[in-house]
């Protein structure tokens, strides 16, 4: 197992390269920072201060000389610089990361748990009107928008503050500006007041689309010869259920988790937009409307190696369900 995962890192290091390259080569062409810069201040910078700022960004410089600093620059901790003046790429990328991930983490496990439970019910019930019932709405919740789910969700939160005459269900931003009574409780229940929209926002395609994955698995493992032979042994059904049938099927759901985690991170850039969170959502747009090459670049990168270390720990989650799986 553990050279399986020295052997997946060391395979991983060019595929990461090679993929920043050639997203850099599209980032650096998308738009001119320096025009930019230009144009868009007030008064007009001069000439010596638009060249000073070239070269402040390494625009100055050729393509792979720049992809090249940048890349042993991340090395020694230093993303590059930024167009905003005084900001530090690193130090806002990971203290932004903080705010997403828990938004991110939360999602999932709410998306994993309710995919289970739902998915399994539905496969143990099958064409019963509980089936078609969770079929009905994981379709429906796969065909909406989750930008308008979002809108929905916070409309609602809002309603729903008025009509309580309180603020739990937080619907700008990850905490509230101030407390009234500032404690340690006062913190944990006004973070969670504020997580519960976003994350039900974020969770919900998920859900859908794993939902169905669970069923379809869980429907062929309950028709294979083990299941039946577990059967035929006079085991209780639900050790059946948990300890044969289940295990075997979480290894489709392992799999698209760890696929899904790109769309997951695409789906909280909208989530935080609209619910005002500050976290990489937010970075990312900033970054893409103000042209910030290095500030996208360090996004672009924390989330590949999110993506890549997902796919490990799903491989590496085989060999956990599925005992006949092995890495040696």
């Amino acid at each position: 197992m553990l050279a399986y995962t020295v052997r997946r890192i060391l395979v991983s290091i060019p595929v990461l390269i090679i993929s920043t390259f050639v997203v850099f080569l599209v980032v650096i062409n998308s738009g001119d920072p320096v025009a930019n810069f230009a144009t868009s201040r007030q008064p007009a910078p001069s000439k010596a201060a638009v060249a000073a700022f070239a070269r402040h960004i390494h625009a100055d410089q050729p393509v792979m000389e720049r992809y090249w600093n940048w890349i042993t620059g991340v090395l020694h901790g230093d993303f590059g610089p930024s167009v905003q003046a005084n900001l530090n790429i690193g130090h806002d990328l990971f203290t932004r990361f903080k705010v997403t991930i828990t938004l991110v983490a939360a999602a999932m496990i709410l998306a994993l748990i309710l995919a289970v439970v739902f998915g399994v019910f539905s496969a143990i019930r099958q064409y019963s009107a509980a089936d078609y019932t969770i079929t009905f709405f994981g379709f429906l919740f796969l065909a909406m928008p989750v930008f308008w789910f979002a809108v929905l969700l916070k409309q609602a939160g809002i309603w729903f503050n008025q009509k309580t005459g309180s603020q739990f269900l937080g619907t700008i931003g990850e905490k509230s500006p101030y407390l009234e009574v500032d404690t340690t409780w006062n913190q944990f229940t006004d973070h969670v007041g504020h997580l519960i929209l976003p994350t039900i926002t974020l969770a919900l395609v998920s859900f859908a689309s794993w939902t169905r994955y669970t069923r379809a698995s869980m429907l062929e493992v309950l028709n294979s010869d083990y299941v039946r032979l577990a059967r035929a042994k006079g085991l209780r059904r639900g050790r059946v259920m948990t300890r044969h049938a289940l295990r075997t099927a979480l290894i489709p759901l392992a799999t698209v988790t760890a696929l899904d985690i790109a769309i997951i991170l695409g789906g909280a850039v909208i989530t935080e937009t609209i619910f005002q969170w500050h976290g990489m959502g937010e970075m990312l747009v900033q970054a893409a409307t103000t042209l910030d090459v290095y500030r996208t670049m360090a996004w672009l990168l924390l989330s590949a190696v999110v993506v890549i270390g997902f796919n490990l720990i799903a491989d590496l989650l085989y060999a956990v369900l599925d005992p006949r799986i092995r890495y040696d």
